[in-house]
């Protein structure tokens, strides 16, 4: 059985989407009969991501930093020649460690990668979402925000921060026809998760 969402026909930009829960998040929404843009850092990956969701669209981008994540929205604006409907916010994560083996200067990274990018795609790609009167945010954090995770330091406390941003900026722009949820995976074999943890712990 196939559930309608109602979200057919939307535009939907997906960060960080060439593989991992970005891609599936795609696959899902593209099934639901939404135009997908497809982002990641690596061109071939991309390239094998789009042709397998039909109608997506490419876009080579790194949402490491703040000046990519807002690239990503405009390009994505100007590639479908309107407004985004659906954001799906993602990043890989930052380095394991610990207090003790972290330094100071690597939170700063972590940040921008965690925090940072998800407050410029939203700020890039809701206020023309505010201004139609529909939008959805989706933001893959992770289920440390709820309790933290040993060896990820950097991780955990970037993406509490995240979530600190999306909770309030839900209710900034409820009244506006624009929802803001953030998604908090706990863990699945991805890649990212496999060189955490190895093949044999998951």
């Amino acid at each position: 059985m196939i559930v309608d969402l109602g979200i057919s026909g939307r535009n939907a930009l997906i960060a960080a989407s060439s593989g991992g829960l970005g891609y599936a998040t795609a696959a899902a929404l593209g099934a639901a009969g939404c135009t997908i843009v497809l982002s990641g850092r690596d061109e071939e990956r991309l390239r094998q991501a789009s042709e397998s969701i039909p109608g997506s669209i490419p876009i080579v981008s790194d949402v490491s930093d703040v000046n990519g994540a807002t690239d990503l929205v405009t390009q994505a604006e100007e590639a479908l020649g309107s407004g985004i409907d659906i954001l799906v916010t993602n990043a890989g994560g930052p380095p394991p460690g610990t207090f003790t083996t972290t330094d100071v200067s690597a939170y700063m990274a972590a940040l921008e990668l965690n925090l940072m990018s998800v407050v410029a795609m939203c700020k890039a790609a809701v206020p023309s979402m505010q201004e139609r009167g529909w939008g959805r945010v989706l933001a893959i954090t992770s289920i440390s925000v709820r309790q933290p995770i040993p060896n990820i330091m950097l991780s955990n406390t970037a993406r509490a921060g995240a979530t600190g941003f999306l909770k309030t900026l839900a209710l900034e722009v409820a009244e506006d026809g624009v929802t803001v949820n953030s998604i908090q995976p706990g863990f699945h074999a991805t890649n990212r998760v496999k060189s955490l943890y190895g093949e044999t712990d998951l």
